[in-house]
């Protein structure tokens, strides 16, 4: 089997690519904890408040998911990675203040010795766009307790996650240009990043494999 992980921001397309690459492959999905995430709605009304059970609840979640892909017979696509987890959100909200360092720093101590157990990815997929095409596909899948989110929320994340992509360690990378691309709406794209991701894969795992 292999691991896939799709990163990037809040409305880049990642449950979209995860969707189409399990429809076109047969990979199998794991989808990020939205509609059952009994925090998200809280923590958008109050960031402050919620921020360190938000960010834990992930941290669990994607803990649990991680290992369960670890032992998949399965080539497995991830909408999001428990590494974003630490290295954009936890990280941000510390910057905004939303986030004390005392709970910063035990959320770090604890996402360090959970992933240190982990398998890294075989591929992490980056879905690189910039504020307005996150704003303008937020608004389309149209959760209301995402509508009010700040764009200048929106940059942060990103200049975030430009600084976690430069320093990226964990394996093979493949950064797609949601901007030029549009694999959400344009069929062209759709195909065109499909074949990338396929392509791609497929030479990352035959060059470990060579002796």
């Amino acid at each position: 089997m292999s691991f896939i992980v799709i990163a990037g921001n809040i409305g880049a397309g990642k449950s979209t690519l995860t969707g189409l690459l399990s429809e076109k492959y047969g990979w199998e999905p794991f989808y990020e904890s939205v509609s059952d995430n009994p925090y998200l709605r809280d923590f958008y009304a109050d960031m402050r408040r919620w921020a360190f059970h938000l960010q834990v609840y992930f941290l669990s979640r994607r803990f649990i998911e991680h290992q369960k892909i670890s032992t998949s017979k399965n080539t497995v696509v991830q909408d999001r990675s428990i590494y974003e987890d630490a290295e954009i959100f936890a990280r941000n909200l510390h910057d905004m203040g939303n986030m004390d360092d005392r709970d910063y720093e035990n959320y770090v101590a604890l996402f360090e010795t959970m992933t240190s157990f982990l398998r890294a990815p075989d591929l992490l997929v980056y879905l690189r766009a910039d504020v307005s095409t996150l704003v303008n596909q937020i608004k389309a899948r149209g959760r209301d307790f995402e509508q009010d989110i700040d764009p200048s929320y929106l940059e942060r994340l990103n200049s975030l996650y430009e600084d976690w992509i430069e320093r990226y360690d964990k394996g093979p990378l493949l950064v797609v240009d949601s901007i030029a691309i549009d694999f959400v709406h344009n069929p062209e794209h759709q195909e065109h990043v499909l074949t990338m991701i396929r392509e791609t894969l497929e030479k990352e795992v035959s060059a470990s494999r060579k002796p």
